[in-house]
């Protein structure tokens, strides 16, 4: 099974870390000495500009959830039209030509997913398979890939098309004054990032020599519901953000990660790349920490978080596409992908370039 492409797709809203700080300040109107707080912490989480689903200005008038999944829904179909779209011409292939989709979003909801509005919207087959995955966020983007690797072992001839669309800002809560609420607002943005993936029969046809997955791995971490995850009220999403992300993190994805090189009897030297994604500086490190990498490691990982913030599952495949576009491993290389998210889980999978 092979990773032929990644595309993305960002908002055309685009706007530096302090006019977003600034924006927000004036809609929430707080007292001096919270409105600083906000700065400091927005001041520290090494993102530089995000991209917005919607203009600055529009969010002060989005007053409930059935709003603002409104303007998710909008937003996310066009997005998702373009990341798509940017994924099929890369890989050389049409939509007409993609078996399967999967859909791991999570920052929104819709039924029918979103997977069917774009069958709507392009020329997919109609007998295409549709799979909308709710639930895994921040792992979803290598989860994904893993769940399409294993359809694509069934269906060797096979294409698929994993699609990440998510659009924090539209769940902001103006009355949650946590601090887990406001490292949120300062942390995540928007995009959209779509990978097609073909079996290995299809790879041959195609004669592509696009990076193999050999093999993945799931991980889950009993007992830790309240790590990360939604809480779903009237006001719409609300974050669950705690500090023990770090904590799990150093702890438990580097003895995880050398298991799974062990049992493939590979030393972790031989690993010439990283895609890690950029959930956080705190998180990013002890990723980065607990796995024994260096800066470089995961330059690009850093990269994206300060050019784009945490988009959720999606970030991880923008990495995934700033390695195909400027840092791609020669051939017969290997590299890893790594991510954590709700459950608490991580998932973990081996390319061979």
């Amino acid at each position: 099974m092979r990773i032929v492409s990644v595309g993305r797709a960002l908002p055309v809203h685009r706007y530096p870390q302090g006019s977003i700080t600034a924006a927000l300040l004036a809609m929430l109107d707080l007292p001096a000495e919270t409105a600083r707080r906000v700065e400091a912490l927005h001041s520290r989480v090494r993102v530089e500009h995000r991209h917005l689903a919607l203009p600055l200005e529009r969010y002060a008038g989005l007053e409930t959830f059935g709003q603002a999944n409104d303007a998710f829904i909008a937003a996310a179909l066009d997005l998702g039209e373009r990341a798509v779209t940017d994924a099929l011409a890369r890989a050389g292939l049409a939509p007409r030509d993609v078996d399967a989709i999967f859909d791991v979003t999570v920052t929104g909801v819709c039924s029918p997913a979103l997977d069917a509005r774009l069958m709507n919207r392009m020329d997919f087959r109609s007998d295409t398979k549709r799979c909308p995955i709710f639930g895994l966020g921040c792992v979803a983007g290598v989860a994904g890939i893993s769940r399409a690797v294993d359809y694509l072992k069934g269906h060797p001839n096979g294409v698929v098309v994993l699609l990440s669309v998510e659009l924090c800002s539209l769940n902001l809560q103006k009355g949650d004054l946590s601090t887990a609420a406001i490292i949120s607002t300062g942390l995540f943005g928007d995009g959209a990032a779509a990978v097609v993936l073909v079996g290995e029969e299809r790879a041959r046809r195609m004669g592509t020599s696009a990076p193999r997955v050999v093999t993945t791995r799931s991980n889950f971490y009993r007992d830790t519901e309240d790590v990360m995850g939604w809480r779903i009220s009237e006001h719409g999403f609300e974050l669950i953000l705690s500090e023990g992300v770090p904590r799990v993190a150093r702890e438990r994805l580097g003895p995880d990660v050398a298991r799974f090189l062990d049992d493939l009897h590979i030393e972790k030297e031989r690993i010439a790349s990283w895609v890690c994604h950029p959930g956080g500086p705190k998180v990013l490190e002890a990723m980065r920490d607990a796995l024994e990498l260096s800066d470089d490691d995961v330059a690009l990982s850093w990269k994206v978080l300060a050019e784009q913030g945490n988009l959720s599952s999606a970030s991880v495949l923008m990495v995934l596409r700033e390695v195909f576009d400027t840092r791609r491993p020669r051939p017969g290389e290997l590299g890893v992908m790594v991510a954590m998210g709700p459950g608490f889980c991580s998932e973990v999978l081996l390319l061979e370039w």
